[in-house]
């Protein structure tokens, strides 16, 4: 058992961090509930609406090969990187439930100020991209009853702002959350189900696709770049510790079957619609599946609702700990559902849900999003950090070949992420020049 232990900072170290580092107490509830449910947020997230974009913004720039392949591989090391967050979880005798709070135990005051920075950055990037999301899904139900082009997608972006917005003030804190996670499985298997099927009966009915990466030269390399930060994307949490809080004791043992849940069933609906959707379409499949299979108007309408009802529940989980901090800044007490507390909600989430609604009808490029988020702060956030605090706290618990194991994870990851940072931010600059401000796409 000695070599299971963590070590800690010196007294001396820790009292510096004490006196620069303040750790304030949640607003939220801990500590509540089961590996089960907390499985399914995670599960979630994995499933959310954007799963609907990876047949073309993963399998299309990579191909089968690169495709099926990256995605599998991040799939296992998404959840190894996720396992040594969730061990980290109780480090020095205490429970860290913020990214940040773990940080700031382990590098200091600067690290704390920079992770909550890169945090909440990847948060509010990952919410932009939900409420595009949203707003795509209710075109695309508007435009299966009308085709007069008045509603343009910055319209339906706002009207998902609003009901963000609503969802927010009614719903206090990510715990409660426990009514709407059926609802949002119920919305995830619906439009999952009938995308799957549908691009299966036209894959059956289509003549033979083309499957060749798209682009030339420089172009392509970007494209491809671009792709390996969307392949990271697709399992993005950069918020273990702040999930893992709601989960009851014991708190490591709970979050490792909730992970393993979310690794093997729980990804198995993405990984399908995924391969389905590449296979049914080719090259020629969009960001948005749905925009491409055939079949009855109210089925279609059915499963793009569906899509944009679940992405503003799933949208409530990552923006939560921007939530739990203002709360707790705040000083919220008291019932939920005091006048007070809904009028602070009104005010503070829904000022910060109207900023973040702007900007997604400003710039509404899904695709980049995802690699740009992927490569600013999902890579750094979900892969790089977990195996050096790892290493942090471990320190000569490791062998010289564990080292060199997460040294290189480190150094890897880092490479990929400065890659893909560049590439996203090309191909946005691209996309701004093509398309102007408040594009209906």
């Amino acid at each position: 058992m000695e070599n299971d232990r963590y070590d800690t900072p010196s007294r001396k170290e820790k009292n510096d961090e004490e006196a620069s580092v303040i750790i304030p107490e949640t607003a939220h509830q801990v500590s509540n509930d089961s590996w089960f449910q907390v499985g399914v947020v995670l599960s979630m997230g994995v499933n959310s609406a954007y799963a609907l974009g990876y047949s073309g913004t993963i399998m299309v720039p990579l191909g089968w090969i690169g495709g099926v392949v990256g995605l599998v591989m991040s799939t296992i090391v998404s959840l190894y990187a996720s396992a040594l967050m969730a061990k980290l979880h109780e480090v020095g005798g205490k429970r860290h439930i913020r990214y940040r709070d773990l940080a700031g135990f382990l590098y200091g005051r600067t690290a704390y100020l920079l992770i909550w920075a890169l945090q909440y950055a990847n948060l509010f990037l990952i919410n932009i991209g939900y409420v595009i999301m949203s707003g795509s899904a209710l075109k695309a139900f508007y435009m299966l009853f009308r085709d007069d082009h008045m509603l343009k997608l910055p319209h339906f972006i706002a009207i998902a702002g609003v009901a963000c917005i609503l969802f927010a003030i009614a719903t206090p804190h990510l715990s409660a959350l426990r009514v709407w996670l059926g609802f949002s499985t119920l919305f995830m298997i619906l439009y999952l189900t009938i995308a799957f099927v549908l691009s299966v009966q036209d894959g059956v009915k289509a003549p033979p696709r083309d499957y060749h990466i798209p682009g030339s030269g420089d172009n392509k390399i970007w494209a491809i770049i671009g792709a390996i930060g969307n392949l990271f994307f697709a399992f993005n949490t950069g918020m273990i510790p702040e999930i893992q809080a709601t989960i009851r004791q014991p708190v490591v043992g709970n979050m490792v079957k909730a992970l393993n849940f979310q690794f093997t069933v729980g990804v198995v609906p993405m990984h399908a619609v995924t391969y389905i959707g590449y296979w049914a379409y080719g090259s020629v499949v969009s960001s948005y599946l749905l925009n491409n299979v055939h079949g009855p108007a109210w089925v279609l309408g059915v499963a793009h609702l569906s899509a944009f009802f679940q992405a503003i529940i799933t949208l409530h989980i990552f923006a939560s700990p921007t939530y739990e901090y203002l709360d707790t800044k705040y000083g919220v007490k008291g019932s939920a559902f005091a006048p007070r507390n809904i009028l602070f909600r009104l005010v503070v989430r829904g000022g910060y849900l109207i900023m973040t609604t702007f900007l997604s009808a400003l710039l509404p490029f899904l695709g980049n999003f995802m690699s740009l988020t992927g490569a600013i702060s999902t890579i750094p956030l979900t892969f790089i950090l977990p195996n050096h605090m790892y290493l942090i706290a471990k320190k000569d618990k490791l062998s010289s070949l564990q080292k060199s194991w997460h040294w290189l994870n480190i150094v890897v990851f880092g490479c990929v992420s400065v890659a893909a940072f560049v590439a996203a931010l090309k191909l946005t600059v691209v996309q701004t020049q093509t398309y102007h401000v408040f594009a209906d796409l």
